[in-house]
């Protein structure tokens, strides 16, 4: 049955999983989802590279030619399965030409709540609802060095309520990762913009995580491709000035801003 999850078998612990292809939305409005190979044989991801980690699939609608994720899955034994693709086929659309909504494994920021409900009555006045404290502002650290940068997106970050941040190596450009239950961020210290590579290579931590967010702050600021792309992949972008104030410089870092639960 077309769309019915596919029966694969770890090559690690040999347990079977359901799999069901991701869809990906081409900025046409189609929604592709990769074709697997019949037969195939799934391996295990020793170890990722970018080049290894990407297609380059066209889309059957407008000929696009764009860079998707290849398919994989993160076993409960903790290995990487990785599905083979026929890459003598195109990938197929799924539902039409209509726009679609990104699903997993684009995760995008939770929407912001709706209006509160009206307040009761009560002997005909009604009962005004108890005054929000009034939220701290956020007091910027300087940046003159590298470490400055990742001290002052950490502390962004934290006032955000993003806490228990922990840092490690960048593995594409020179900067760190700071690492949180909920969210993956990029501090990016070149002195050149971002780039497409940066983007997606950030993008590519956050696939086998569970409801993970991307987001990158940069000293430099980003390409035209990088912020495409961004805007794409839901990856917010900042911009860090040497005062230490975050700027957000795309829609879903805004909507990062304005959904957080700042204390």
């Amino acid at each position: 049955m077309p769309g019915s999850p596919k029966p694969v078998r770890c090559p690690s612990c040999r347990r079977e999983h359901a799999y069901e292809p991701p869809v990906f939305p081409c900025p046409c409005g189609a929604a592709l989802k990769i074709p697997l190979l019949q037969g195939g044989v799934p391996v295990q991801v020793r170890f990722r590279s970018w080049e290894d980690s990407w297609l380059s699939m066209r889309c059957p609608s407008c000929g696009r030619s764009d860079q998707w994720p290849q398919p994989e899955f993160t076993c409960a034994c903790g290995a990487t399965v990785r599905l083979p693709v026929d890459t003598s086929g195109r990938p197929r659309t799924v539902g039409g030409q209509a726009p679609v909504q990104p699903v997993q494994p684009v995760r995008p920021v939770t929407p912001h709540p709706g209006p509160p409900a009206p307040a009761p009555v009560t002997s005909g006045r009604p009962v005004q609802p108890p005054r929000a404290l009034a939220r701290k502002p956020f007091l910027p650290h300087p940046v003159r060095t590298s470490d400055d940068a990742v001290l002052a997106a950490a502390r962004y970050l934290e006032w955000l309520g993003f806490g228990e941040l922990e840092v490690s190596d960048s593995q594409d450009r020179e900067g760190v990762c700071l690492l949180g239950p909920t969210i993956v961020a990029q501090v990016d210290t070149w002195t050149e913009p971002a780039d497409l590579r940066a983007v997606e290579c950030l993008w590519l931590n956050t696939l086998h995580g569970d409801e993970l967010v991307p987001a990158m702050f940069t000293l430099a600021g980003y390409s035209l491709e990088a912020r495409n792309r961004a805007d794409q992949l839901l990856v917010a972008l900042f911009e860090l000035d040497l005062t230490g104030m975050p700027q957000a410089v795309n829609t879903a870092a805004r909507e990062l801003v304005r959904n957080s639960s700042r204390p």
